[in-house]
């Protein structure tokens, strides 16, 4: 038996607790393997951020509004000069078709020239909504200041704002963010380091010394002992060959290999805004005996009229009255055997009716205690 009740009162919901308890098994949790593209990467081969700043225009009165953001019409300035459209400087214009926009695309790793790839538009300064616009011509930089794809095209708006004359508007969403599917061209591709050196590098998506081993293990079982090698807790270095053919079909054999990951770290997660508990299935429980009860203070006032007698010498007067009441609910007892695993705790905690915040208590009493083994971590 892994928990036992214990109580100084009998009740029908201890009772219920005592039975449902007498028929839990030890859980084992099983083990799973996982493929190895699915808890790793190839180290070098990544999506590239892009980014780029442009115009977009044909929007019904719902632009920018110079007057308080006049580095739009500084961009159309600058936009027409390319074309050999000169407007006179210092003069001011009202645009309220043209919206500056932040435009942002992902370039995933060998992406060729002449491909397109989404892009994500969004207003960058007072623009009440783009849905109808369209983008004008944008280069697209990486971290580098290179660019590697130029966007364009019509955007698609999910948000839908109107207003009114007397100044009430409605807004569904936000109409200031758009997305044009396809709407940027790549025009440089990335150099990887895929084609480079006589070794890859697996990085592990999360950090386990276990994993890595077994990684290197699964590896060499598969190459021959000596083709991995396990260089920290999250990079797997293994010996590839030169030829780029050879090394993509060596690449695709080794991302299918199944690897058992190790576990994860104990842990125990508390949203104090919203009293969501997530308890991890490695937590454990040393020896506790645990009671936790609920007290309730009551406080009420009321008005009572003191009336003199009608012979007395004296005034009528109101004098307020208070009462305080104090309830508390009885307790309950419960003990954690050694070995005590989550499956035991959540159903012996949620036969005896215990809210979320009991719960969090329970739990962080344990945690001080020094029986709770995992880390308890509030957001």
């Amino acid at each position: 038996m892994i928990i036992r009740m214990l109580t100084l009162t009998q009740s029908p919901a201890l009772m219920l607790l005592l039975s449902a308890l007498l028929n839990l098994s030890v859980f084992v949790p099983q083990a799973s393997a996982d493929r190895l593209k699915d808890i790793a990467s190839l180290q070098g081969v990544q999506s590239n951020q892009l980014v780029g700043v442009g115009l977009v225009t044909g929007l019904d009165g719902t632009g920018d509004q110079t007057t308080q953001a006049p580095f739009t019409a500084e961009s159309f300035r600058a936009y027409l000069n390319q074309f050999g459209i000169p407007l006179p400087q210092g003069q001011n214009f009202q645009l309220r078709n043209v919206a500056v926009v932040s435009v942002q695309a992902e370039l995933p790793a060998f992406t060729k020239p002449g491909q397109t790839i989404d892009v994500t538009v969004s207003s960058l300064a007072n623009a009440g909504s783009l849905r109808g616009g369209t983008l004008e011509r944008t280069f697209l930089q990486g971290v580098d200041g290179e660019v590697y794809a130029i966007a364009q095209g019509n955007l698609i708006v999910g948000g839908l704002g109107v207003g009114a004359a007397d100044g009430s508007s409605i807004t569904i969403n936000v109409p200031s963010v758009g997305r044009i599917p396809g709407g940027a061209t790549a025009v440089q591709e990335v150099v990887t380091a895929f084609g480079f050196g006589d070794s890859i590098v697996f990085n592990l998506k999360r950090a386990d010394f276990t994993t890595a081993k077994r990684v290197s293990q699964a590896i060499n079982e598969f190459l021959g002992e000596g083709s991995a090698n396990a260089l920290d807790a999250v990079s797997i270095e293994v010996s590839a060959p030169m030829d780029m053919q050879t090394r993509v079909a060596f690449v695709s054999e080794l991302e299918n290999l199944q690897v058992e990951q190790g576990a994860e770290v104990a842990r125990v997660i508390v949203n104090s805004r919203t009293g969501t508990i997530v308890i991890g299935e490695q937590v454990r429980v040393s020896p506790a005996a645990v009671t936790h009860g609920s007290l309730t203070v009551t406080i009420s006032e009321s008005l009572q009229v003191s009336q003199p007698n009608a012979l007395a010498a004296g005034d009528t007067v109101v004098v307020p009255q208070s009462d305080l009441g104090v309830a508390q609910a009885s307790n309950r007892m419960f003990l954690f055997d050694t070995g005590t695993t989550l499956s035991d705790i959540v159903q012996a905690i949620n036969a005896v009716g215990a809210a979320p915040g009991d719960l969090t208590a329970i739990l962080e009493a344990l945690k001080q205690s020094g029986s709770l083994k995992a880390d308890l971590i509030v957001i």
